[in-house]
């Protein structure tokens, strides 16, 4: 039969976004599905999206080979994209890294000084003695050293860069429907989507709903992921504050577990026309299984204890911001027991699933939309694109947590 489209990518955030611009250079007869961000979040009763925010931490230095690889692969494409789109997102002011010197080949700082080295990335190791000069905004222990990536690294504007691989996407000709997606069959011959109250069918269907892909019927069996709960605090910063945090590059400071990263976004302005600065950690243990709790958590303004908890924290280590006006948000992100993200075909050879950023995926999203368009054009991935670590993992029948006692944590972007 006739189909609609040849492909459809379910989900317009940040992978479904880059990968119907990347498929669009591949292919023609695609559709990206997608609803608008909701213009009033405390109202909204349907899916969400975490990339409704103004600043996400960029960088090549991890110490994982193929989430450095993916975030190196898609900085390298931010300028092209800002230029073709016309819509700034990318600001390089870099990223800084503070944490007890290593001791251990295999502690974070010493993976993650290889494989910047194997990337070509220049990290400036910075003395525990010269630390506080170089960046006096920062209190930290005084054994603490910092690793420093000036270039291609700093913040991103995540809605930016989704408005700019839509906006490239659709002159490529991908048609857009702004509509939930809420069921996806195969039929056989074909796949039939539906979404909007309309159906379409396509000869495959890429499905990157991220956190809310295993919620309404998209997969025909649920992808191995838990989605958990995160809150991020905003302090609101005035003049004063801006002549102490005004030229902070991003900023990840270490804990003794790595749960226990914290992440500062330097001062940015929102929506609202204020300037915040932003913090987040990755510590709070609530997860969702149900589209009705997700929804609810988005509603809200996050944790009231791990708002505090992130204020004392902030206030240790940037001690002028004492007396800024502090909220919250919430948050989701989305874990796989892997610890990598999920790029393969389900059950189904018409069927496949881009998701699992686990906390790091922002910065890397154009490679892994571009990934995503690969696998829907060409059927698989090569060795080159780390295809076999992203093998999705798929739910038992009934649910083992147990799964995730190994789950593999990176520093949160």
């Amino acid at each position: 039969m006739a189909v609609d489209f040849r492909f459809i990518i379910i989900g317009s955030g940040m992978m479904g976004a880059a990968a119907a611009r990347h498929l669009s250079s591949m292919a023609d007869g695609i559709a990206l599905i997608g609803p608008r961000e909701p213009e009033e979040r405390q109202a909204h009763h349907g899916v969400f999206a975490s990339h409704y925010d103004e600043a996400r931490i960029t960088r090549t230095f991890d110490g994982n080979l193929a989430w450095g690889t993916f975030a190196a692969r898609a900085l390298d494409r931010y300028g092209e994209i800002e230029a073709r789109s016309g819509i700034s997102f990318y600001w390089e002011v870099g990223c800084l890294f503070a944490g007890p010197t290593p001791t251990d080949e295999q502690d974070y700082i010493n993976r993650a000084l290889t494989v910047s080295r194997s990337l070509g990335s220049n990290i400036e190791t910075i003395a525990p003695s010269e630390l506080p000069q170089r960046f006096p905004y920062l209190a930290v222990a005084p054994d603490f050293s910092g690793y420093f990536e000036r270039k291609r690294a700093g913040h991103i504007n995540p809605r930016a860069l989704v408005r700019a691989q839509i906006k490239l996407a659709e002159q490529g000709g991908v048609s857009l429907i702004e509509a939930t997606a809420t069921s996806v069959h195969d039929a056989g011959s074909h796949v039939e989507v539906t979404a909007g109250g309309r159906s379409y069918s396509a000869e495959r269907v890429l499905v990157a709903a991220g956190g809310f892909s295993n919620f309404h019927a998209l997969l025909p069996r649920p992808v191995d992921t838990r989605v958990m709960a995160r809150t991020v605090a905003f302090y609101e910063i005035g003049e004063r504050e801006m002549a102490v945090f005004g030229d902070m590059p991003s900023t990840i400071v270490l804990g003794d577990r790595e749960e226990d990263h914290i992440y500062i976004l330097p001062p940015v302005r929102y929506p609202d026309g204020k300037t915040y600065l932003k913090l987040g950690g990755d510590t709070e243990a609530l997860s969702f299984e149900r589209l009705e709790d997700a929804g609810a958590w988005f509603r809200s303004d996050g944790s009231a204890a791990e708002r505090d908890h992130l204020s004392r924290v902030a206030l240790q280590l940037m001690p002028e911001l004492a007396g800024c006006r502090v909220t919250s948000a919430p948050c989701v992100a989305n874990f796989t027991p892997t610890g990598y993200p999920y790029a393969g075909f389900t059950q189904s050879p018409r069927v496949a699933v881009l998701t699992g950023g686990n906390f790091v995926a922002a910065k890397s999203s154009d490679e892994l939309g571009r990934l995503g368009a690969v696998l829907l054009a060409e059927g698989r991935l090569g060795d080159q694109d780390f295809g076999g670590e992203l093998t999705p993992v798929f739910a038992a029948i009934q649910d083992d947590t147990a799964s995730f006692a190994g789950l593999k944590r990176h520093a949160a972007s």
